[in-house]
Order: structure tokens, then sequence, then C-alpha cells
């Protein structure tokens, strides 16, 4: 693997683990402020939220590892991380959903996926993707220029004491 393409890897992995913490922490902002739960139907269960914004995390991550390998190119970055993530977070939906409730048919469970897909908590997935996305492009780019990674204090030869 060269180097670039390794960079990649490790900046997509960063910036998904950072995803997954703006996302959790919106949900949480947006449920507490809004006085609203992330899925109103109880017939879907408890995992079809977490499991959706799972699948959404995966997508940042594997468009991000594609995309990040030509920095200087960010609206296919960025374009494509929100895509992708609403894209794999109202498929889960739709599928956990299906899956779940016992009486759903395929139209009820396409409804519920949509409507979580363009409600806030659905819409918060492509936004906090595109903030994440557009911060990986900025650290690829640095990367890309000669930035080196920061080092701890005993990694540095300086003598400054």
């Amino acid at each position: 693997m060269d180097q670039r393409s390794r960079d990649a890897w490790v900046i997509a992995a960063f910036a998904a683990a950072l995803d997954l913490a703006l996302v959790v922490c919106a949900y949480g902002f947006v449920s507490l402020l809004g006085g609203i739960e992330v899925i109103t139907d109880p017939e879907a269960g408890l995992f079809v939220a977490p499991a959706a914004v799972g699948a959404s995390v995966v997508a940042v991550l594997l468009t991000l590892a594609r995309t990040l390998r030509r920095p200087d190119r960010m609206l296919p970055s960025l374009a494509f991380s929100a895509v992708w993530s609403w894209l794999a977070a109202v498929v889960v939906a739709v599928v956990g959903y299906a899956l779940a409730s016992t009486s759903s048919t395929m139209l009820a469970a396409l409804l519920f996926g949509l409507g979580f897909g363009i409600g806030w908590f659905g819409l918060l997935i492509p936004a906090l993707a595109v903030l994440t996305a557009s911060l990986a492009v900025l650290v690829a780019r640095g990367r890309g220029a000669g930035m080196e990674r920061p080092r701890w204090p005993w990694e540095r030869d300086d003598d400054n004491e």
C-alpha cells in the first residue's frame, strides 16, 4: 500500500470516529432540547437507530478512504459522503424496521425509512458527514503538502530544557 492510500485510510478512520461522536452528540442534544424521540414507532425496536447510525459511519469511512486519495478534489468527498451516509442510514432503517416489526409490509417499512431519512435525525446524518468530510479533506491536503504528524514530547529531539 502506497503512502497516499495509507494516509487516506488513517484520516478516514479518524474522520469516521469523529462522525460517530458528532452524530451521537447531535442526536442527544436534539432529542433533549426538542423533546422528541429518535425513533417514534415502538414496532421498530431498539436497534434500528444505532444500526442506521453505524451504517452511515461505515459509509463515511469507505467513501473518505476512497476519495481522500485525491484531496485536491474536495467536492466529491463532500457530496459522496453526504449521499452515501444518508442512503446507508435509510436503507438500514427500512431493513431494520421490516425485520423488527411483526406485522409490517414492505410499504410500511419503506415509509418508515423515508420518514426517518427526512426527519431531524435523518438529516443530521448527511449534514455531519459533510462537516466531517470537509475537516478530513483539510487534513489530507495538509499531509499531501508535507505536513508531519504531531509528535509527543518524548519523540521530539529539541533541547529546550
